[in-house]
């Protein structure tokens, strides 16, 4: 897998990705404090060890770079995806996860978008993606563009198996 490059300074607007979504009853948002637990056991659940790793290290900063999505059940609300932001080193987008039965929707480009847009709001041009394993989504979704030799990435490969 390699890393992509997204210029920041040329994102698609994130209000029509957020007001569909809203009208289907998803709701896309920054997650909040009281929600880290539920949020990382989510990612655990439905991701890896690692990216539930990453995911806490988004509640770790202030502003929180974890962005959620959630449905509405009648009771409240259910998590149905997941995007953070500077969790593995600064200026990096990821881990992002969505729930395989709400894929298709919409859901992850809201995600990506919401996050994306923080990420220039903090003063970002650009933004990597890092090992990307949707590259033709990220392309299409924010013309994202693969960086040459980047197929290892930064990861330690010895402690992600």
């Amino acid at each position: 897998m390699a890393d992509l490059l997204v210029r920041l300074y040329d994102l698609p607007p994130l209000a029509p990705a957020v007001e569909a979504l809203g009208a289907a009853g998803i709701a896309v948002r920054r997650a909040a404090a009281a929600e880290r637990g539920s949020v990382v056991e989510w990612v655990r659940a439905h991701g890896s060890p690692g990216w539930a790793s990453e995911c806490e290290a988004a509640f770790g900063r202030l502003p929180l770079a974890c962005f959620v999505a959630i449905e509405s059940d009648g009771a409240g609300g259910k998590l149905i995806g997941v995007a953070c932001y500077e969790a593995t080193c600064r200026n990096f987008f990821g881990p992002e996860l969505v729930d395989p039965d709400r894929r298709g929707r919409g859901v992850g480009r809201a995600l990506l978008l919401a996050a994306l847009h923080a990420m220039r709001a903090e003063g970002y041009a650009y933004a990597i993606i890092g090992w990307a394993a949707s590259v033709d989504f990220y392309q299409r979704a924010v013309g994202a563009v693969v960086i040459d030799g980047s197929e290892r990435g930064i990861y330690p490969a010895t402690l992600l198996r």
